[in-house]
């Protein structure tokens, strides 16, 4: 079997930081910058439109917003509204995708015209100036009409060094929880943002944090600790180390927390968290992927995931699969129930893994996910967006399995008779 390679996508005219999906018009949203400094790298959010060209899942160039001086760092993914943590501050977007009928004009001109290009295409960024003046940027391509627009913004960290690191909408999309380097978790309403609870959640940054459809939110940060909070008030934490594979001399910290479903099981969830050491050694120990029960937040099992240190974590929609980046560039998938290890990609990337994401499973994703069982996006520092395909694993029906055992026995019976006659 060959080296597991990533298929590059697209590449980016700035380092990108953030991604998601948006199921219903499969556009993939990628995000990133080079942030206020002035070395003529540009910041902005890239919509990419998905399609599946002659088996082969390819995307295009759609639009790109201008964010000014600000790199998008984190997305939220609600609808068609986008939170984006630029620096110190929280900014909605708000984008919609209409289908326009294309004259004859647009027929009979290039496939490559207009702001939407394939890779190996010229640059992104070489748009109309009108498109990037426009305060609500538009774009059109072969019929399709993709409207930008920014809704409020709000600054939601306020450290010394303000940076947001995290951002999340609750399950119904009507409110959105932020965290940051100063270790405050912030509630916000949608799209108002008005701020509805405030709370000093860790000692130093927040790392992650993952809201439950029941309210609980679990946060985790640079204090070594991860918390189960339900309206502000501390429900209990999660213990790990203490009954873990590993001794306590050797601090872990909790790298990044998501809730998933539970295949099979509606209503179902699972919390999934890694752990990564909190120092780098020169012998490094290993990473440990571990999930809990939602109810009772113990653990369930917990994996040890090599020494790459983990980067990122996503779950699919369904909570069958956990996408993992590392510091080192490699992107990894995992079965959710058993913890086990599907695909690995060594260095895909050569460099920090900022993102990971898979192809909704409802909406555009069956169709444009083809044969395959599932796919992961990862960007990078490197400016490139990666699909990793998961081939379909082969599995053998439970009719066929039974016909095949009703045929072994029939068999059987018909050859003790010929060796034994009066068998039966």
């Amino acid at each position: 079997m060959g080296r597991r390679r990533g298929v590059e996508l697209y590449r980016a005219p700035f380092p990108l930081y953030a991604l998601r999906v948006d199921p219903k018009t499969g556009l993939l949203i990628a995000a990133g910058g080079g942030g206020a400094a002035k070395t003529g790298i540009k910041n902005g959010v890239h919509f990419l439109q998905l399609e599946l060209i002659n088996g082969c899942l390819s995307a295009s160039l759609l639009h790109s917003h201008d964010t000014e001086t600000r790199a998008t760092m984190n997305l939220a993914l609600a609808g068609d509204i986008l939170a984006a943590g630029q620096d110190a501050q929280c900014q909605l977007l708000r984008f919609q995708v209409h289908q326009q009928k294309s004259n004859k004009a647009e027929k009979s001109g290039s496939k490559e015209q207009g702001p939407r290009q394939r890779k190996g295409a010229a640059p992104a960024e070489k748009k109309p100036a009108a498109a990037e003046k426009k305060p609500a940027a538009e774009a059109h391509r072969e019929g399709v009409e993709l409207r930008v627009k920014n809704l409020e913004a709000v600054q939601t960290d306020f450290s010394t060094e303000p940076l947001q690191k995290v951002v999340r909408f609750n399950h119904d999309s009507t409110l959105l929880a932020t965290g940051g380097t100063d270790g405050h978790v912030r509630v916000w309403k949608v799209p108002s943002l008005e701020k509805v609870l405030d709370f000093k959640a860790h000692e130093g940054e927040i790392g992650d944090l993952a809201l439950g459809p029941d309210g609980k939110l679990v946060t985790v940060g640079w204090d070594l600790k991860a918390s189960v909070w339900q309206k502000g008030q501390l429900v209990t934490q999660l213990h790990w180390q203490e009954n873990g594979p590993t001794s306590s001399s050797t601090p872990y910290r909790y790298q990044a927390c998501r809730f998933g479903q539970v295949p099979d099981q509606p209503g179902g969830l699972r919390l999934f968290t890694v752990q990564i050491p909190h120092k780098r050694l020169r012998q490094p120990p290993p990473c440990y992927l571990t999930a809990w029960d939602s109810s009772s937040f113990l653990p369930l099992r917990t994996r040890s995931c090599g020494h790459e240190v983990i980067s990122c974590l996503s779950v699919s929609e369904s909570g069958t699969f956990l996408g993992l980046g590392t510091v080192t560039g490699s992107v990894v998938i995992y079965i959710a129930f058993s913890l086990q290890r599907l695909y690995y990609v060594k260095e895909a990337h050569g460099i920090v893994v900022t993102d990971v994401a898979f192809l909704p499973e409802k909406g555009c994703g069956p169709e444009l996910l083809g044969p395959h069982e599932t796919a992961l996006f990862s960007v990078a520092v490197d400016s490139r967006c990666q699909l990793h395909l998961l081939p379909s694993r082969r599995s053998v029906p439970v009719w066929l399995l039974l016909l095949m055992c009703v045929g072994l026995i029939i068999v059987t019976i018909l050859l003790l008779q010929s060796a034994f006659p009066g068998f039966l």
